[in-house]
């Protein structure tokens, strides 16, 4: 989702390059998540991968339909760093409650990753709006009202 959405930023170059940032962050975060289910002897659902990898296809392509898709992208990836922090906050009290310190600190260090970016997002909201209405008004001919 990351990927598809940042590829069509071109006008909004700030933007842009802090998704572009948060993809590469992501995948590392990935990288740890996977070693913590492996060290416990157990691998990532290829099923749930792939649905995954699937529906942010769609919603990419979805996304591209919109006239106003940087501001529905910038919504959506705000609520979606939202539900990260509640996952995060319930896979940290999952590996309190079994003990596991290593999971937990590799938690948390993602949880605070996912509240920073959660915060730009929200910070940079009203000035993507403005961009867009600024762009959307000279590329229309409309007024700004």
């Amino acid at each position: 989702m990351l990927q598809a959405q940042a590829a069509r930023l071109e006008n909004y170059p700030i933007l842009q390059e802090k998704i572009r940032q948060h993809l590469e962050e992501t995948r590392r975060q990935a990288i740890l998540i996977r070693g913590c289910i492996e060290r416990h002897g157990s691998s990532p659902s290829g099923l749930k991968d792939t649905g995954g990898k699937l529906m942010a296809m769609l919603q990419g392509l979805g996304g591209s339909l919109m006239a106003d898709e940087v501001i529905k992208g910038s919504m959506a990836s705000y609520a979606f760093e939202h539900f990260e922090v509640s996952a995060y906050v319930a896979l940290i009290a999952t590996a309190e409650f079994c003990g596991d310190i290593q999971t937990r600190d590799v938690c948390a260090q993602i949880l605070e990753e996912e509240k920073a970016m959660a915060k730009w997002l929200a910070q940079a909201l009203p000035e993507t709006v403005g961009l867009f209405l600024t762009r959307d008004s000279t590329e229309t001919g409309s007024a700004k009202r």
